[in-house]
């Protein structure tokens, strides 16, 4: 995964309405949710959280699936565990760098 990958997800994740959808996403039974049901969980407007899917569908967090007149999604799993792998390498790299020994003089 690219720094441009990870930065983007990161920004869709930055947002706690957006943590919540993938939650509620996450933990439906049927394995996709439509947007009225998530807006049913949720205190906000349906088109506020339109906005909010759209980010997360932009960002290949979640997949769009056509059921009739409704859109319904699912979370993609292997994105975010791609996610998690990367960034899990990004931060061990950021680690302190060991000193360099230097020679003794001869």
């Amino acid at each position: 995964m690219q720094d441009d990958d990870i930065a983007t997800i990161m920004r869709a994740l930055g947002h706690p309405v957006r943590l919540n959808i993938l939650r509620i996403l996450a933990n439906e039974q049927r394995g996709e949710c439509c947007c009225a049901d998530v807006t049913d969980e949720l205190t906000l407007a349906q088109s506020t959280v339109s906005q909010h899917i759209k980010v997360l569908l932009d960002a290949g967090l979640i997949e769009r699936k056509p059921r009739g007149t409704r859109n319904c999604y699912i979370v993609q799993h292997e994105r975010l565990a791609a996610l998690g792998t990367a960034f899990s390498g990004m931060v061990a790299g950021l680690g302190p760098v060991p000193p360099k020994l230097e020679s003794e003089p001869a």
